[in-house]
């Protein structure tokens, strides 16, 4: 997977720019709030159909304008390729491959594959379990289009059934006739769901020991287990039939306990994945070096699943992580990135010999 040039108009504070890329490691340097961020969120739309900074799609278009447009040429396997999505008042317009017209979102999801890794995936050990959920949910999504569709269903189902969990109260003879028809639906959907996201856990854990191992060089051991409706101690989220026996009963025998709640309490909306060291919680008990190297590593195996499932290396998306890391996490991760394409942004000038630089100034982007 390489990308060979991005072309934006009125994207973020870039009014009009073309950049191209070389097949090892670029790097977008210069000072803050010039326009690197903005670039590789513009490369990371292109993947996903969206960014990575949780803010309004309104947001993108520069200032005063009305629309905005990226495009992105990338070559997968033999195959020259291009997206183009085009933003009108905030919300996206039409989005293309190949030059021809896209319906629905989802169809651009897994075309362009890309790894991001950013400061906030910094914390993605320690904080709450929305985040570890996120990363499942992008990882898998890039490579499985069905998981997509899947969890679109699931959360367009689970905001029904809260609407009528909402309304009992004024109607409980409607609750009492139709939470079954809603329960169901969510069961399914939700435990193919939960069988994806334990199969790419198992998957990623063999690949996190191993990059563990190696960027830290001791004999701790980290484990994966994904908390799904069934707790830790239910091991047969792969049998699809027998978890959705399981969230069925939770979502069947309490709904007392969510009518109190006002909202569904059961199923993979509320799912987490444990990361421990040493038989430990690494978000409870592990240092923020150690809490800093799982996370890192936990990105690295994304990208060797993704390697896996596809052939080929996504393009690596280093968002000023360098200057977050201890000088051996640093060493370790230019170390991992050599033969693989990569567009990364710092503050920094120096250091990255070989390395196809790009200075960015006022939303330009000067080649070196």
């Amino acid at each position: 997977m390489l990308a060979r040039r991005i072309t934006l108009c009125n994207f973020r504070n870039i009014r009009e720019a073309s950049v191209c890329f070389d097949e090892g490691v670029n790097v977008l340097y210069g000072d803050n709030a010039e326009g690197k961020t903005n670039l590789l969120e513009a490369v990371y739309y292109a993947s996903i159909g969206k960014s990575f900074r949780g803010q309004h799609t309104a947001e993108v278009i520069s200032f005063g304008e009305n629309e905005a447009s990226l495009t992105l040429d990338f070559k997968r396997g033999e195959r020259e390729q291009s997206i183009t999505l085009r933003f009108l008042s905030g919300r996206i317009r039409t989005v293309e491959k190949n030059k021809v017209k896209l319906s629905r979102m989802s169809e651009l999801v897994g075309s362009f594959r890309a790894v991001l890794f950013c400061p906030e995936h910094l914390s993605l050990i320690k904080d709450g379990p929305s985040e570890r959920r996120n990363f499942l949910d992008i990882a898998i999504s890039a490579a499985e289009p069905l998981y997509l569709g899947a969890l679109q269903r699931y959360h367009r189902i689970l905001k029904q059934r809260n609407a009528l969990i909402k309304s009992a109260e004024k109607d409980p003879d409607g609750f009492q006739e139709t939470v079954s028809v809603w329960s169901e639906q969510l069961a399914t959907e939700g435990a193919f769901i939960a069988s994806r996201r334990a199969a790419f856990i198992k998957r990623a854990e063999q690949h996190l020991k191993e990059i563990f191992a190696d960027m830290t060089g001791t004999r701790e051991i980290p484990t994966l287990a994904y908390l799904g409706c069934g707790g830790r101690e239910f091991s047969e989220y792969d049998n699809v039939e027998q978890t959705k026996r399981v969230l069925l009963r939770k979502l069947s025998d309490y709904h007392e306990r969510e009518l109190g709640a006002g909202a569904t309490l059961y199923g993979i909306h509320k799912d987490d994945l444990e990361v421990e060291l040493n038989g430990r919680s690494a978000r409870l008990y592990c240092s923020q070096g150690q809490q800093r190297s799982l996370a890192l590593a936990l990105k690295l195996a994304e990208g060797e699943l993704c390697r896996a499932d596809c052939g080929e290396y996504p393009v690596l998306l280093l968002d000023d992580v360098l200057s977050e890391l201890d000088a051996g996490r640093r060493e370790y991760l230019l170390k991992k990135i050599v033969g693989k394409q990569v567009i990364m942004t710092t503050c920094e000038k120096e250091g990255f010999e070989g390395a196809h630089r790009i200075y960015v100034q006022g939303g330009t982007y000067h080649e070196e």
